[in-house]
């Protein structure tokens, strides 16, 4: 087994830090609560195709500033920036006391101007990192290139109805520290993640296979791409004679990463509790009620190091957590931020996330996923008289005031007497009713994989990394 190494906590930041305490210890005397979240994120993107090579910096989630939250017996406010200069930072309670503070006189009279409690905060000192078995940023750039070529080139000779393989690596290092009165908090992340996407042709149609890679992990992963190369390419040349689905309902097998996407649309998106406060969704009526049958159990769980969505504490100093979201059929909670969390006077979960020190904090998901349970996939085949085994999750659509869903699915597969019969139809749109589709579960598989290859956005906006999947499932549900 490889060694696993800590990620490194940025040595800037650990210069910024004993001023940060400063102005911590200035503001606390003149506001009644004082949090400080610095952070600096760095990471590159490489790719190589047959268009070419190319090497950038990971512009969406890189950046380096701090963000000051301050609640001043009227409300909250922040106010964010992105200088280290010393001299500056002895400014900023001045340039807070004269530009952030007086806004409220300018609120328009019509809006409801709600005042929430000071945070209850335990004392908490801690600082955690990720670990990995390669540090990306150690290694020279022509390294990476070369290896993803190595991987370009095993997809591109593999068939000659093989149009192209493109293949990406990107990573990310994240460090943060959180202080107020009573929590100083470090962290220390790197996630990578990377795909082998081959495209394609008969002659007729072109098709491509996307298949994910990722983790809280380092440059090991382009171990596991290379390992996808092969069945990446068996599954784009099955779908060169694929064909349209008749629209209808089917017992479907859903892949974990099918199933991550249910459960990132339907009970993700669905169950964050700022759109509980906002009357937007239906899942607040629900709580405490069956939504899905009794065999499924869902998280959200940013704690421990399971996948790219994971860390210790999110953007306003919470602990990260386990959120049971369903338990055995029945809603047990959402997920929430703070202020969502005082103003529904429930626990907060952990959840409240910026996209960057610029960006206010909203809740979003982490890692969320179905719990495996007790069936194997082959099981779950044969118990499928006529049906469709779903792979190769594309993209969602969630209407959480509705419970609303649908999903684009890039591969299914034929099921007939319990077996596969190697008929595949592309691409496949699975909708429905989400209760509907999670009260249909009759069978879930005894594995677990969680892929957080992308990001999530809060609408069209606001992105943040998360991963989903979890087990296999049988349901009923609707295709087209």
């Amino acid at each position: 087994m490889q060694k696993k190494i800590k990620s490194h906590f940025s040595e800037s930041l650990h210069k910024f830090k004993p001023l940060m305490k400063e102005l911590l210890d200035n503001l606390l005397t003149r506001y009644e609560y004082i949090s400080i979240l610095s952070q600096e994120s760095r990471g590159n993107v490489y790719r190589v195709s047959k268009s070419g090579i190319s090497i950038a910096d990971s512009v969406l989630l890189a950046g380096k500033g701090t963000v000051i939250k301050i609640y001043d017996k009227k409300g909250f406010a922040e106010y964010s920036f992105n200088s280290f200069d010393k001299e500056f930072i002895k400014t900023i309670p001045s340039l807070i006391e004269d530009r952030l503070v007086p806004v409220d006189k300018f609120i328009t009279k019509c809006i409801n101007h709600n005042v929430y409690p000071v945070p209850h905060e335990e004392k908490i000192t801690f600082s955690k990192a990720s670990s990995m078995i390669i540090d990306p940023e150690t290694l020279d750039d022509n390294v990476i290139i070369e290896k993803l070529t190595s991987i370009h080139n095993k997809g591109l000779n593999y068939d000659s109805r093989i149009l192209d393989c493109t293949v990406c690596f990107q990573y990310m290092h994240t460090d943060k520290f959180f202080l107020s009165a009573n929590k100083d908090l470090e962290q220390s992340l790197v996630w990578s993640t990377g795909f082998v996407q081959p495209v394609a042709s008969s002659g007729r149609e072109t098709h491509y296979y996307h298949q994910p890679v990722s983790g809280l992990a380092g440059a090991e992963i382009l171990d596991d791409m290379m390992k996808h190369v092969a069945p990446s390419c068996d599954n784009v040349l099955k779908l060169i004679s694929s064909t349209a689905i008749t629209p209808g309902e089917y017992d479907v097998i859903c892949m974990p990463d099918v199933t991550g996407m249910i459960a990132h649309e339907a009970f993700g998106h669905g169950v964050e509790m700022d759109m509980f406060v906002k009357d937007r969704a239906l899942a607040r009526k629900y709580i405490g009620k069956r939504v899905a049958s009794d065999i499924v159990t869902m998280h959200d769980k940013a704690s421990d190091e399971i996948e790219a969505g994971s860390y210790f504490f999110d953007d306003e100093g919470t602990i990260s957590s386990d959120t049971l979201i369903i338990k055995d059929g029945i809603l047990i909670n959402g997920i929430n931020d703070i202020q969502t969390a005082m103003k529904l006077n429930v626990t907060p979960t952990g959840n409240g996330r910026r996209e960057s020190y610029e960006r206010k904090a909203y809740t979003r998901m982490t890692n969320t996923y179905f719990e495996p349970g007790n069936n194997s996939i082959d099981d779950m085949i044969a118990s499928v008289k006529d049906g469709i085994l779903l792979e190769n999750a594309s993209c969602g659509m969630e209407d959480p005031k509705n419970w609303g869903i649908q999903c684009m699915v890039n591969m299914a597969r034929e099921i007939k007497d319990g077996k596969l019969t190697g008929k595949v139809y592309s691409p496949v749109v699975l909708s429905g009713y989400v209760p509907d589709l999670l009260q249909s579960i009759t069978m879930i598989s005894d594995d677990f994989h969680l892929s957080g290859s992308g990001c999530c956005g809060k609408g069209y906006k606001e992105w943040v990394k998360v991963s989903d999947g979890g087990a296999a499932i049988k349901a009923r549900v609707k295709l087209s």
